[in-house]
């Protein structure tokens, strides 16, 4: 087989030229986007008055904290075990709160989604509430929670509860849009009804894509418990907060480290769920 022959790069650019000449007004649109992102970084560190010349200064503060910091150190065993048993209350109110709000959130998707319920009215209302109960973050929730029933964990589980519901009915609701149409029209031209078709011809098609979407979801209520447990909604936030407090730098850095560490673990066995959640999707 004789090999392939190309054109010389100059004789395509005599034939067709309008390939090979610059597109300047292409250009200018991304150049002058840029400068108008750039004009507007400006007058927003004027306007708001950002003293970048601070930055320096930070920065050496910083570098101390760092060498306080040094070695990390839990104190004693007893210690350890506490700051443990904290860090067992933010895994229980990211996993607790993350179930929850799945679990919630699911029925609440299905009348937010188009195909499955045609009535524009429970659409919209469906869609408004997500949409309201998510553009309230999870720390206003957590102090909304411990105002209601007080500092502790339940505070902490009913504030992700509260906001992954919002975040977990939008986007169930749109993977249950995006889903094949062919297997629910299967079902109700071999004499099912709408109910038959939902039940075994659409959410099969989701729930391995909702399963994952509520395995990372689990990994980044683990960093959201920390930092809502600063706010007394318990956890390793609460004893992180106390540190910080009394300048116990060493526990402090235990204590990140700590956070660090289970959040890579957390983070390393989702990842390998998920993939083989879509992997056994793909395969069948």
């Amino acid at each position: 087989m004789s090999p392939l022959r190309f054109a010389n790069p100059a004789t395509i650019a005599e034939r067709y030229p309008e390939l090979f000449q610059p597109d300047w007004w292409r250009r200018s649109k991304i150049m002058a986007g840029l400068g108008a992102a750039l004009g507007l970084l400006v007058f927003g560190i004027i306007q708001l008055e950002i003293p970048l010349h601070r930055l320096s200064d930070g920065m050496l503060r910083l570098g101390g904290f760092l060498r306080l910091m040094v070695p990390p150190d839990a104190g004693s065993w007893a210690q350890a075990v506490i700051y443990l048993h904290a860090l067992g209350e933010t895994l229980s109110i990211a996993f607790l709160g993350t179930l929850g709000g799945a679990v919630l959130a699911l029925p609440v998707s299905l009348l937010a989604a188009r195909n499955v319920v045609a009535n524009r009215i429970v659409h919209f209302l469906a869609r408004r509430s997500l949409d309201t109960i998510r553009g309230v973050d999870t720390l206003i929730w957590a102090l909304i929670w411990v105002g209601v029933v007080g500092l502790g964990p339940f505070a902490g589980i009913l504030a992700v509860i509260c906001s992954d519901f919002g975040s977990f009915g939008k986007l169930f609701s749109e993977a249950i849009e995006a889903a094949d149409k062919k297997p629910v029209e299967g079902i109700q031209s071999a004499g099912g009804n709408h109910f038959h078709g939902v039940r075994f011809g659409l959410l099969p098609q989701v729930i391995p894509i909702l399963l994952s979407q509520v395995l990372y979801y689990f990994e980044s209520n683990t960093r959201s418990a920390t930092i809502i447990g600063i706010v007394g909604a318990g956890g390793i936030g609460l004893q992180l907060a106390e540190q910080i407090r009394v300048l116990e730098w060493q526990r402090v850095s235990f204590l990140i480290l700590l956070i660090l560490i289970t959040v890579s673990a957390i983070d390393w066995i989702s990842s390998k769920l998920r993939f083989a959640i879509i992997g056994r999707r793909a395969v069948a």
